[in-house]
């Protein structure tokens, strides 16, 4: 395992760390800048779009740079926005802080990715990407709720410090780690990079993955009021379920990437097929304590071993010009977890109970499962090989010769 990806696993949990950590720490916020619940709730949401602006923008305006120098730049450029919020004597500034490092988000992980696929053989490829989405899913595991006792016990600008450190640590592990590669002249620009998404595939990914992503984050936004008031668990239980379910993402993730290493359509089917099961058993059995636990890993699992697949398959019906779509589909990942969680605040909303949020989310999941299957039947009709892994018919993913 080259030591590079480590440096990019550092950064994805530092970024991680900057968008999940706020929910824990918005009521003292709030206190401090003394703004109500609503405007706070903006640094969330605040975050989620400039995640999506800057996966499009960014990337497109850094595509023909070399790739460790774009690595870094956007890291300085978290580490700012982590010192501006650290510093902010204002909600305003505080906002900005945020918007900064989102910013850096979404061209990160979209760049990271085809950095990280480039590092390794084609067959390692899928592992590659879910080792460096693996610093995202410790950030939700331990980063999120250590992050959160010590805003609690030192205040909230104290859990910006130290994101500001990792982010100096994972610049640091940048410089020093990812090859130095010099521009290739020839490389495709952003003209050719958009031609990518003349390609029915390439947006059927990216249906998937709102669709997928949508569907475990519409049940997730909601999952304190499902174990509070369906399950019966006290609040106080709340933190730990919660590093359980980051606990199956994190396992889901790696055995995710080790699948779609060997067929991209076969651990996507399979992977949707099994998250749609376990939400419908979830929306049924919210009232067991111990199916909840079980289910709860098993979203987490399921919900976020389909991330290195539906990143391949982006990537690899992309061609040449797999830049701008892998960020185009972080992208879709942030619109799909909006997306879930405004029709699971809908459905609560119109009376479904507490276990709405899982029927919409199991809903959607179905829905993204249809177009998988839709998308891979056009596939066969065309006579197009599968977009990567080494069990589907061999095919150039185009990783590997630009980067």
């Amino acid at each position: 395992m080259p030591l590079a990806l480590l440096a990019l696993a550092l950064g994805g949990f530092g970024i991680g760390l900057t968008e999940f950590v706020i929910a824990g720490l918005l009521p003292e916020v709030a206190q401090d800048l003394q703004v109500s619940e609503a405007a706070a709730g903006m640094l969330i949401s605040g975050y989620a779009l400039s995640v999506a602006v800057g996966a499009l923008g960014l990337t497109a305006l850094v595509n023909r740079l070399n790739r460790k120098h774009v690595l870094s730049g956007l890291m300085i450029l978290f580490i700012a926005g982590n010192l501006v919020s650290a510093l902010a004597p204002s909600y305003e500034l505080l906002l900005l802080g945020r918007i900064l490092s989102a910013l850096t988000h979404g061209a990160f992980f979209g760049i990271g990715a085809v950095v990280a696929a480039s590092l390794v053989e084609r067959s390692k490829q899928a592992g590659a990407i879910a080792l460096m989405f693996g610093g995202l899913t410790t950030a939700n595991v331990l980063g999120v709720p250590l992050g959160t006792l010590l805003g609690q016990q030192l205040g909230w600008r104290s859990t910006f410090w130290a994101i500001t450190v990792i982010g100096v640590l994972a610049l640091i592990g940048m410089l020093v780690l990812l090859p130095d590669r010099p521009v290739d002249k020839d490389a495709p620009g952003l003209r050719h990079e958009v031609t990518a998404f003349r390609d029915r595939q390439v947006w059927f990914s990216l249906g998937v993955t709102v669709l997928g992503f949508g569907g475990m984050f519409g049940a997730f936004t909601y999952i304190a009021f499902t174990l509070t008031g369906v399950s019966g668990f006290a609040s106080s239980w709340v933190p730990g379920l919660l590093i359980l379910f980051g606990l199956g993402m994190f396992a889901g993730n790696l055995l995710g990437g080790k699948a779609a290493d060997r067929s991209v359509p076969r651990t996507l089917v399979v992977v949707l097929s099994a998250l749609l099961v376990v939400m419908v058993a979830f929306a049924l059995l919210a009232g067991s304590q111990i199916a909840t636990v079980l289910l709860l890993m098993a979203m987490g699992a399921f919900g976020f071993a389909t991330v290195p697949a539906l990143q391949m398959r982006i990537m690899g019906d992309a061609g040449e010009a797999p830049t701008l779509a892998s960020g185009a589909n972080i992208a879709a990942f942030n619109v799909g977890n909006a997306l879930g969680a405004w029709l699971g605040g809908l459905a609560i909303t119109a009376g479904g109970g507490y276990t709405s949020p899982l029927w919409v989310g199991a809903a959607l999941t179905a829905g993204a499962l249809i177009v998988l299957v839709v998308a891979e039947k056009e596939r066969r009709r065309a006579g197009r090989p599968s977009a990567a892994g080494t069990q589907d018919t061999p095919q150039s993913t185009g990783i590997h010769e630009h980067v």
